[in-house]
C-alpha cells in the first residue's frame, strides 16, 4: 500500500435548494397575517438576497422566515452571511449571500488545525477553494473528517474520499 489516501474538504451549496427555500419563504410571507401592509419582500438578484420590510423588527421576521426555510431545505446557516439592518427611505433592509467555496483565511485555520490537531500522518494542501487532505492510513483520514465537522467558521464537505 505504497498510495496515500486523500479526500478533499469543499464548501458548496446547492443553488437550486436556494431557489426554492426563496420560494417558499416568499409565499409564507405573502400569505402571513403579520406581514399584511409592512412591505415585506424577499428578492434574488444576482448574487445578492435583499429582504425589505417597513420596520426591523419585521424585516428581522423575515430573515427568521428564510433561514427557517433554508435549514428545511437541508442547507446549514453557516452558509448564510446576512447583513444588519439598515434603513433605506422608508422600508428597512438586510442583505444577504450564499457563501460558496472555502476562504483563503478559513482554509488555513483549517490547515492549521490539521496540523496541530489530525494524526501525524496526515497532510493537507490548499487547492483553490478547497482543501486535499491525504495519509497513509485511511482511519487517520475518518477520525480527521471527524476533527473538521466541528469546525465552526463554514459549511464543509467532504468528496472524492480514495
Amino acid at each position: 500500500m505504497a498510495s496515500d489516501s486523500t479526500f478533499d474538504v469543499v464548501s458548496k451549496v446547492d443553488s437550486q435548494e436556494v431557489a426554492n427555500a426563496m420560494n417558499q419563504a416568499q409565499k409564507e410571507i405573502v400569505q402571513r397575517y403579520d406581514f399584511k401592509g409592512v412591505g415585506a419582500e424577499v428578492d434574488f438578484s444576482g448574487e445578492k438576497i435583499l429582504m425589505k420590510a417597513n420596520s426591523e423588527e419585521r424585516v428581522n421576521a423575515v430573515l427568521d422566515v428564510f433561514q427557517t426555510k433554508l435549514v428545511k431545505r437541508g442547507i446549514s446557516l453557516k452558509s448564510l452571511d446576512a447583513g444588519e439592518p439598515y434603513a433605506s427611505g422608508k422600508e428597512y433592509r438586510i442583505e444577504a449571500s450564499i457563501k460558496e467555496g472555502i476562504a483563503q483565511d478559513v482554509a488555513k485555520k483549517i490547515n492549521k488545525l490539521i496540523r496541530d490537531e489530525a494524526p501525524k500522518g496526515v497532510k493537507s494542501t490548499i487547492q483553490g477553494d478547497e482543501l486535499r487532505v491525504s495519509s497513509k492510513s485511511r482511519d487517520d483520514l475518518q477520525a480527521t473528517m471527524a476533527l473538521l465537522r466541528d469546525f465552526d467558521e463554514a459549511d464543509l464537505q467532504f468528496v472524492n474520499f480514495r
